[in-house]
Protein backbone atom coordinates (compact mmCIF):
# COMPACT_ATOMS: atom_id res chain seq x y z
CA UNK A 1 0.00 0.00 0.00
CA UNK A 2 1.08 3.49 -0.69
CA UNK A 3 0.67 6.60 1.20
CA UNK A 4 -2.37 8.03 -0.31
CA UNK A 5 -3.99 4.26 -0.07
CA UNK A 6 -3.54 4.90 3.77
CA UNK A 7 -4.62 8.46 3.69
CA UNK A 8 -8.08 7.69 1.37
CA UNK A 9 -8.43 4.74 3.90
CA UNK A 10 -8.00 6.68 6.86
CA UNK A 11 -10.21 9.17 5.60
CA UNK A 12 -13.21 6.60 4.81
CA UNK A 13 -12.81 5.08 8.63
CA UNK A 14 -13.61 8.51 10.26
CA UNK A 15 -16.06 9.27 8.14
CA UNK A 16 -18.02 6.12 8.76
CA UNK A 17 -17.25 6.69 12.70
CA UNK A 18 -18.54 10.10 12.49
CA UNK A 19 -21.69 8.98 10.99
CA UNK A 20 -21.85 5.96 13.56
CA UNK A 21 -21.50 8.80 16.15
CA UNK A 22 -24.26 10.86 14.89
CA UNK A 23 -26.64 8.21 14.79
CA UNK A 24 -25.34 6.91 17.96
CA UNK A 25 -25.99 10.24 20.15
CA UNK A 26 -28.74 11.81 18.00
CA UNK A 27 -32.04 12.36 20.39
CA UNK A 28 -35.56 11.45 18.92
CA UNK A 29 -37.57 14.41 20.48
CA UNK A 30 -40.65 12.46 19.37
CA UNK A 31 -43.37 11.31 22.26
CA UNK A 32 -42.71 7.34 22.27
CA UNK A 33 -45.20 4.63 23.98
CA UNK A 34 -44.83 1.50 24.92
CA UNK A 35 -46.70 -1.52 23.17
CA UNK A 36 -47.34 -4.60 25.30
CA UNK A 37 -49.12 -7.69 23.50
CA UNK A 38 -49.80 -11.05 25.12
CA UNK A 39 -50.78 -13.98 23.03
CA UNK A 40 -51.42 -11.68 20.00
CA UNK A 41 -53.90 -9.17 21.79
CA UNK A 42 -53.27 -5.51 23.16
CA UNK A 43 -52.48 -5.77 26.80
CA UNK A 44 -51.76 -1.78 26.87
CA UNK A 45 -50.03 1.66 25.83
CA UNK A 46 -47.93 2.99 28.26
CA UNK A 47 -45.74 6.59 27.89
CA UNK A 48 -41.92 5.81 27.88
CA UNK A 49 -41.47 8.95 30.03
CA UNK A 50 -44.03 8.11 32.94
CA UNK A 51 -41.73 5.24 35.38
CA UNK A 52 -43.93 2.35 36.15
CA UNK A 53 -44.38 -1.35 37.00
CA UNK A 54 -46.83 -3.44 34.39
CA UNK A 55 -47.38 -7.07 35.23
CA UNK A 56 -48.49 -8.55 31.99
CA UNK A 57 -50.21 -11.53 33.77
CA UNK A 58 -48.51 -14.20 31.95
CA UNK A 59 -45.52 -14.45 34.23
CA UNK A 60 -43.95 -11.01 33.12
CA UNK A 61 -43.27 -7.79 34.61
CA UNK A 62 -41.90 -4.98 32.64
CA UNK A 63 -40.09 -1.52 34.29
CA UNK A 64 -40.79 1.45 32.60
CA UNK A 65 -37.78 3.40 34.41
CA UNK A 66 -35.34 6.78 33.01
CA UNK A 67 -36.94 6.64 29.10
CA UNK A 68 -36.23 2.96 28.95
CA UNK A 69 -38.30 -0.17 29.14
CA UNK A 70 -37.09 -3.87 30.66
CA UNK A 71 -38.28 -7.14 30.78
CA UNK A 72 -37.81 -7.07 34.62
CA UNK A 73 -38.77 -10.73 36.09
CA UNK A 74 -40.11 -13.33 33.40
CA UNK A 75 -41.51 -17.28 34.69
CA UNK A 76 -40.12 -18.80 31.09
CA UNK A 77 -36.98 -21.30 31.08
CA UNK A 78 -34.81 -19.69 28.88
CA UNK A 79 -35.08 -16.02 30.62
CA UNK A 80 -33.56 -14.54 27.10
CA UNK A 81 -36.18 -11.85 27.18
CA UNK A 82 -34.95 -10.80 30.59
CA UNK A 83 -31.35 -10.75 29.61
CA UNK A 84 -32.12 -8.14 26.88
CA UNK A 85 -30.90 -5.00 27.07
CA UNK A 86 -33.15 -2.27 27.42
CA UNK A 87 -35.13 -0.75 24.85
CA UNK A 88 -35.70 2.97 24.04
CA UNK A 89 -35.83 4.03 20.44
CA UNK A 90 -38.89 3.52 18.13
CA UNK A 91 -39.19 0.36 16.70
CA UNK A 92 -36.94 -1.93 18.87
CA UNK A 93 -38.98 -4.82 21.05
CA UNK A 94 -38.17 -7.19 23.65
CA UNK A 95 -39.94 -10.56 23.08
CA UNK A 96 -40.72 -13.48 25.14
CA UNK A 97 -41.53 -16.42 22.98
CA UNK A 98 -42.26 -19.11 25.91
CA UNK A 99 -45.51 -16.53 27.20
CA UNK A 100 -45.70 -15.29 24.28
CA UNK A 101 -45.45 -11.48 24.97
CA UNK A 102 -43.92 -8.74 22.77
CA UNK A 103 -42.79 -5.40 24.45
CA UNK A 104 -42.49 -2.83 21.53
CA UNK A 105 -41.51 1.13 21.24
CA UNK A 106 -43.41 2.99 19.04
CA UNK A 107 -43.80 6.86 17.94
CA UNK A 108 -46.87 8.33 18.41
CA UNK A 109 -46.36 10.78 15.37
CA UNK A 110 -46.08 9.37 11.79
CA UNK A 111 -42.47 8.23 10.89
CA UNK A 112 -42.38 10.23 7.34
CA UNK A 113 -43.01 6.81 5.54
CA UNK A 114 -44.70 6.84 2.62
CA UNK A 115 -45.77 3.28 2.43
CA UNK A 116 -44.95 -0.09 3.93
CA UNK A 117 -44.78 -3.62 2.60
CA UNK A 118 -46.51 -6.79 4.34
Amino acid sequence: MKKNDLILAAVILIIAGSLIAYQMLRRDERRKDVSITVDGEVYGTYDLTEDQVIDAGTGNTIVISGGRAQMEWADCPDQICVRHRAVERDGESIICLPNRVVVSIESSEESGLDGMVQ
